[in-house]
Formats: structure tokens, C-alpha cells, sequence
């Protein structure tokens, strides 16, 4: 009876493959949480003097990232194999939901006075979720991953939170390592040397519901991106520089929108059901995903600057910001198509070395001139995937995972 009730948990393989509205509720949370992100990379590159210090609020800022990426990305896991309208599934979403909200508005002041309400918020909710899960499933043979996953998370937490107690700069090495702990074994499969592995792309999960969920994610960061523009805009004077440069940001948010979704984004969902191993594509989405959104939401940071003073002169970190966050966009999307279609698009490649390689040429033009350039090479890649699609029929999708 216990494994009966165990098993209700888990997704009706027949059933609706949606995100559920829960899981869009939960979602807003990660756009105050993104705006957090944001706004802390933009605070170390205005403020920061030194290049190290740039440096080093680059990486804190991609730690942070990090840590909301992989409690949404597990969160879209767990909606996928189990039913998010079971109660037990939707309490543990309102739990993570709150947990995250905790993180995003002590983030600022983690790495100081509130590291040990960060690190106490995160730990609740890495170990929490596994824990209730593996009470839950009692019998049931799905109990052994969530067992090996809360051994795993347990492990993590000891660094957290004695991280949270020691002085700067232990602290970010200890949750740098517990962090990479957390990434390691997603990616090994939690493995346990008596109660074994399995990486997640061996599970049996509603592929076509974990896809929409990164879809979903990606709108979430054009959304930061808009968000950004329009309040970058709202509390200037609109000067005709400032104008040009809200209006190319906006531009080119549109263009990460067109080419992310033509073809090979928006086939995503039927490339994953027709997969020979829908949750190996599902695995590689995943990373996909978490570059694609990371360089939208590097991309969104260069547009406050860009509004903000669109005539001086371009400094390096900007310049990185500016034109590699497009790269980096248009490196992930090349490896999407391969994830759909088995093949890598030239365009797409050339435009992520011709960002790459202006880099270091660009800092002697106006951040409106930089932030043009990167539109330009986004246009020519857009009209390319028109052109090379036009009057033909849909291509279907043989994704070679």
C-alpha cells in the first residue's frame, strides 16, 4: 500500500506535460532574484577601481548565479518525474520558492553580516527537498536516488555553514568547494559506493515538460533584460544618446529572442519526446541553458551601463560585457542546434569569433558604438537563419542524443 501511495508521486507518463501554474508563480521569484544578480555586477564594475576587484566581483556574481541556477534547474528535475499536483510536491515548491526569496534578499550581504541567514536559507532548501522526498517515497525503489542525493547535499552542507562563521576570504573558498560538491554530483549521479548511481540522463522523466521549463527560463531572462532597459531609461533624461542606446538594447533583446527560437529553440520540445534518450538531452539542455541564460543576463548588465553614459569611452570590463555576452549567446544557441538538429550553424560560430575577436579592438569607441556593434552582428545572423530557411518546409528534428 505504502508503495502505491509512494508511487502517486512520480509524473502519469500519460498525462499533461505543462508546466503547472505553481511553477510559474514560482518563477517570479527568480526574476527578483535575477535582478539581484544583475545588480550586484553592476555595482562592482561601476564601483570597483582596481581591475582585481572587477575581477573578483565577476566571479562572486557568478558564484551567486550559480547557486540559483542549480536550485531552479533541480526544481524543474524534481516537476518533471514527480506530479507537481501532488501536495507533498507543492509544499515542497512554496518551501523552495520562500527559501529562494531569503537567498535573493540577503544575497548582497552574504558574503558579510547575513552569510549565516544565506547559507542557512540555502542549505534548508538543497537538503530539505531531498530529505521530505526520501520520508515519502518509503518503500518505493525511487527512495535510493533521493537517499543518495540527501547523503550528497548533507555532505555540501558542512562547508556551507561553517563557511557561513569564518572570516573573508575562507568563506567563498569553503561554498565555492560545497557548491562544486553540489555540481559534481548532479553530474556523476550522486553516487554512493552501497546504494550506487544514476545520472539524471538515465531517468524517466516528461522530457517535453523539462524543456518548456528551460524555455521558460530563457523568457525569464528577457525579461530582466526589458526590466533593465525600461528602468535604466525611466530615470535618465533621455538625451538623443541615451534614447539611441535604450533603443539598440531593446533591439537587441529582440534578436537574442528571434534567433534562440527560430527552429532549432522552438523544436526543442518535439526533438525531446522523438530522442532515443530524452533525459540525455535533457542533461545536456540543462548546461545549454544555464550559458544562454547566463550571457542574456550578462548582456542585460551592459545595457544599464550603455544607457547610463552611451558617449564615454569604453572601458575594458564593459567591453567584455558588451560583446561577450553575445558571443557566449550565440555559442550555447550553436550547441542547440546541434542538440536538435545534429549539426553546428556557420553563422552562428563566425559571429561568436567576430565578437570575440573586437574585444580588444573596441575599447576605443563610445559604449553606444560597442553596443551597436553587437546589434549589427546579431542582425546579420538573424537575416542569414531567415534566408537560409525561406520557402522551405519545416525541417524536423534528429537530435543525435
Amino acid at each position: 500500500m505504502s508503495d502505491v501511495w509512494a508511487g502517486r508521486l512520480l509524473r502519469n507518463p500519460r498525462g499533461s506535460h505543462r508546466a503547472a501554474f505553481l511553477e510559474l508563480f514560482f518563477d517570479l521569484v527568480f526574476v527578483f532574484a535575477l535582478t539581484q544578480v544583475a545588480q550586484g555586477l553592476i555595482t562592482e564594475v561601476t564601483a570597483a577601481e582596481p581591475e582585481r576587484d572587477v575581477l573578483r566581483g565577476a566571479a562572486e556574481t557568478l558564484f551567486f548565479f550559480l547557486v540559483l541556477w542549480l536550485i531552479w534547474m533541480l526544481a524543474a528535475w524534481v516537476t518533471s518525474l514527480y506530479d507537481p499536483e501532488q501536495t507533498l510536491v507543492q509544499v515542497l515548491v512554496i518551501v523552495v520558492m520562500f527559501g529562494t526569496l531569503v537567498l535573493a534578499i540577503t544575497m548582497p550581504d552574504a558574503s558579510g553580516h547575513r552569510a549565516v541567514v544565506f547559507a542557512g536559507a540555502y542549505v534548508t532548501i538543497q537538503l530539505g527537498r531531498p530529505l521530505a522526498l526520501t520520508l515519502a517515497l518509503r518503500d518505493h525503489p525511487r527512495r535510493k536516488v533521493t537517499t543518495r542525493i540527501t547523503i550528497w547535499s548533507a555532505v555540501a552542507a558542512l562547508p556551507w555553514l561553517v563557511g557561513a562563521v569564518v572570516s573573508q576570504p575562507v568563506r567563498l573558498v569553503l561554498w565555492a568547494g560545497a557548491l562544486g560538491i553540489e555540481y559534481v554530483g548532479f553530474a556523476a549521479g550522486w553516487p554512493i559506493p552501497w546504494l550506487g548511481a544514476s545520472r539524471v540522463n538515465q531517468w524517466v522523466i516528461s522530457g517535453e515538460h523539462l524543456v518548456e521549463r528551460y524555455q521558460q527560463v530563457f523568457l525569464i531572462a528577457l525579461g530582466e533584460a526589458v526590466l533593465v532597459i525600461g528602468l535604466t531609461a525611466s530615470t535618465r533624461q533621455l538625451t538623443p544618446g541615451e534614447v539611441a542606446s535604450f533603443t539598440t538594447a531593446f533591439a537587441v533583446t529582440v534578436l537574442l529572442w528571434r534567433i534562440y527560437f527560430h527552429r532549432a529553440g522552438r523544436m526543442l520540445p518535439e526533438a525531446i519526446r522523438d530522442a532515443r534518450s530524452p533525459a540525455r538531452l535533457g542533461e545536456s539542455a540543462t548546461y545549454t541553458h544555464l550559458v544562454t541564460v547566463a550571457a542574456v543576463m550578462t548582456t542585460a548588465v551592459g545595457f544599464e551601463l550603455v544607457i547610463a553614459h552611451p558617449t564615454d569611452r569604453s572601458e575594458l570590463p564593459l567591453v567584455v560585457i558588451m560583446l561577450g555576452g553575445p558571443a557566449l549567446f550565440l555559442l550555447a544557441r550553436s550547441w542547440a542546434e546541434y542538440e536538435v538538429f545534429a549539426r553546428l550553424p556557420v553563422p552562428h560560430l563566425v559571429g561568436t569569433l567576430v565578437l570575440t575577436a573586437m574585444i580588444p579592438i573596441a575599447s576605443v569607441l563610445p559604449q553606444l558604438a560597442v553596443l551597436v556593434t553587437a546589434a549589427v552582428v546579431l542582425v546579420l545572423i538573424a537575416l542569414t537563419d531567415t534566408l537560409r530557411t525561406r520557402g522551405r518546409p519545416a525541417e524536423q528534428p534528429s537530435s543525435p542524443l
